[in-house]
């Protein structure tokens, strides 16, 4: 039986990418290449703008205990605390941590997850995707309407798909472990050293510490299978006279400073998402937020077209939304590695960058770059400040029964919603399928004033009275179709 879509790799992002499609009532399945979930955790941090993602859709809690995190950019520190808006992200969460959350919230809504399942090869036709698939019965093939790659960096969809990946190659090399039974009082997060080297250790859970070295003028590792816990506790003396020799190792690897992005997020029913769009350093705990957000904005669109509640053309948004942010990332990781790792000859910059970030206006563009809350979509004419912003996840309203409530919590079932104070409006918009009415008044009324907003499930803004010229109408059909064309299928589970 062919499925609506299958998503390729049960990391966060793949994971993320599922439970949006089911969300949307898209049939889906998750295959993985590994045959178990790994313990390694290449991500340890996410942004603000990641964690809305997540307290949207009820996750945040569900991962426990997180540490704020401070902001820089190429090691040069924004006050944070002189901003209006928390910018502030979250450490100290292991990738493993966020995996095993996000497959527990796939289960519940009956997405499967195959693993030891390894995609080979692919073909499209006019009515969808066939993958050839080695699994542990055999090789075999499954059809699907639309196929999602979200496997890596190294991506195997990427390349079936013949999707090009221009940026630069690494020239530095990084090597980073996780590691138990060492004393980090003199814990270092992300300090810069003489010539252009760099040490970082961050706590995780549970007594682990995510270790980082660069020893400048060391080559990207050839062989990462060759690597040992001494190759990184000899660096780690070698720069700070420290040794970490006597450390339990769990987890071992490298990485580069290449800097890449698709140059297609979409080619005809293949789509891309995180790492397979987009590479960059882990400097800036951006690889995993900024996937994410990829699978929130591509997910819900890709439901509403397979089960017929929208054309296919509101497809090519994801590309036209994501594409420009993942250009974007790979420049900021260019400049932010270079400002960092560069010896001394960088100061007389580091210290104009740091002159510049010290006024709140340059502060605030770059604090909402490295949060991502400086994200904006052109999604309709208006001058309304929220328009193609997200929508303030604490933002409070009164409901009609007296109920308090924030906009975060409105969007958990992951349907579009129309927030107004007028039902008139409100009447509007209930012959439009996939969204959900809520007539309100705001605990503290917005400046600039807004009666009505659309908010795309995303989170996103679509539209607002006042501030857009465009027809709310308009609006409704364009983001979520008509009611003729809402969907005739069961809500899955874990739906409100």
């Amino acid at each position: 039986m062919a499925r609506d879509v299958i998503v390729v790799g049960a990391g966060p992002v793949g994971l993320m990418t599922a439970g949006e499609l089911r969300l949307g009532g898209a049939d889906v399945v998750v295959h993985e290449r590994l045959p178990a979930p790994t313990h390694q955790s290449r991500g340890a941090s996410f942004t603000k703008r990641t964690a809305e993602c997540f307290d949207q859709r009820g996750l945040l809690d569900r991962l426990g205990g997180t540490e704020p995190a401070d902001s820089h950019f190429g090691g040069v520190p924004i006050d944070l605390g002189m901003l209006a808006q928390d910018h502030y992200g979250h450490r100290g969460v292991s990738q493993f941590r966020t995996e095993r959350m996000l497959e527990d919230w796939v289960g519940e809504l009956g997405v499967p997850v195959l693993r030891g399942r390894e995609v080979t090869a692919l073909r499209q036709d006019g009515d969808g995707v066939v993958v050839s698939v080695e699994g542990p019965g055999g090789p075999s093939e499954e059809r699907a309407a639309y196929l999602v790659g979200c496997d890596g960096g190294r991506s195997t969809v990427r390349k079936l798909a013949q999707i090009g990946f221009p940026g630069t190659d690494g020239r530095r090399g990084f090597l980073t472990a996780d590691v138990t039974g060492i004393d980090t009082r003199k814990r270092r997060i992300g300090e810069n050293l003489p010539g252009g080297s760099m040490v970082m250790a961050m706590d995780l859970e549970d007594g682990v510490t995510r270790v980082v070295v660069h020893e400048a003028g060391t080559p990207p590792p050839r062989d990462r299978d060759a690597l040992s816990f001494t190759d990184l506790a000899d660096a780690w003396q070698r720069l700070t006279g420290e040794s970490l020799h006597h450390g339990r190792c769990r987890w071992i690897s490298c990485f580069t400073d290449t800097s890449r992005a698709a140059a297609e997020y979409r080619r005809g029913r293949v789509f891309l998402a995180g790492d397979a769009a987009h590479v960059q350093p882990p400097a800036m705990a951006q690889g995993l937020s900024v996937g994410v957000q990829d699978a929130v904005n591509l997910g819900w669109k890709l439901a509403a077209v397979v089960t017929g509640r929208a054309p296919e053309d509101l497809l090519d948004t994801y590309h036209a939304e994501r594409h420009p942010v993942g250009e974007q990332l790979a420049r900021n990781a260019r400049a932010a590695i270079e400002l960092r790792l560069t010896g001394e000859e960088m100061d007389p910059v580091r210290e104009v960058v740091g002159e510049l970030l010290s006024h709140q206006d340059a502060a605030e563009y770059a604090a909402g770059m490295l949060s991502n809350l400086g994200v904006r979509y052109d999604l309709a004419k208006g001058d309304h400040p929220l328009l193609g912003r997200r929508m303030p996840p604490d933002r409070t309203l009164t409901l009609l029964d007296g109920t308090r409530t924030r906009v975060a919590e409105l969007l958990r079932t992951g349907r579009g919603l129309l927030l107004t104070t007028d039902r008139t409006t409100a009447g509007t918009a209930r012959d439009t399928g996939h969204l959900d009415v809520v007539t309100a008044t705001w605990t503290a009324p917005p400046d600039p004033a807004l009666d009505t907003v659309l908010i795309r499930p995303d989170g996103y803004v679509a539209w607002t009275s006042p501030g857009t010229t465009d027809d709310l109408t308009d609006a409704l059909h364009r983001w979520f179709g008509r009611g003729h064309r809402s969907s005739s299928r069961p809500r899955p589970q874990g739906w409100a």
